[in-house]
């Protein structure tokens, strides 16, 4: 199975991004797909040869995590925004946003993920240091913010905080509504 790049192009023209960091972005989101599919193909064939015992493999099968994790979380982060005012925060979530955003604004780079525990049925945000490092086993991402520097350099140099506000009021409340019930059934 191929995996495709989904289509983001509905973001263009989102307040607080412009369309070259917006196309940029998905051209580097093209590439997690493409390298992730180019990894499912050489693996298969090495497998097919038998050599899966040995070190290409390992660092291929290792390497995979980054790019299919890579393609997700930009395919989590796009679809939680719309273009187009998101309106007011809901109800109840003032705290939840003012920690994520402050999780954002950390030192370094990385993903902020609101996360959904199914076993506990708490949620809680989560700082992501790398694609392929960090997640929590067995939770579903409701909200995640990419704070990797190309996601705002472009548009905010230095001014993460900035970059910050302008993805929260991107957020599409609906989608991350609909994420909620889906695993509150």
């Amino acid at each position: 199975m191929a995996y495709e790049a989904k289509n983001f192009d509905t973001l263009l023209g989102t307040q607080g991004f412009s369309d070259t960091l917006l196309k940029n972005h998905f051209t580097l989101y093209q590439g997690y797909v493409k390298n992730t599919n180019a990894l499912i193909e050489t693996l298969s064939a090495m497998a097919k040869d038998g050599k899966t015992a040995t070190p290409e493999f390992a660092e291929l099968k290792r390497r995979l995590g980054w790019e299919f994790n890579g393609m997700r979380m930009h395919e989590l982060y796009f679809g939680n925004m719309k273009n187009g005012s998101s309106g007011e925060l809901p109800k109840g979530v003032d705290e939840i946003v003012a920690e994520f955003k402050a999780m954002g604004a950390m030192r370094g780079i990385g993903w902020v993920v609101r996360y959904f525990d199914p076993v506990s049925n708490e949620s809680f945000n989560v700082w992501v240091n790398e694609h392929d490092v960090g997640h929590f086993a067995g939770c579903v991402p409701m909200i995640v913010m990419d704070v990797f520097e190309h996601a705002y350099m472009v548009d905010y140099g230095l001014k993460k905080a900035d970059y910050i506000d302008a993805f929260v009021n991107a957020i599409d409340w609906d989608v991350v509504s609909a994420r909620w019930a889906a695993v509150k059934k």
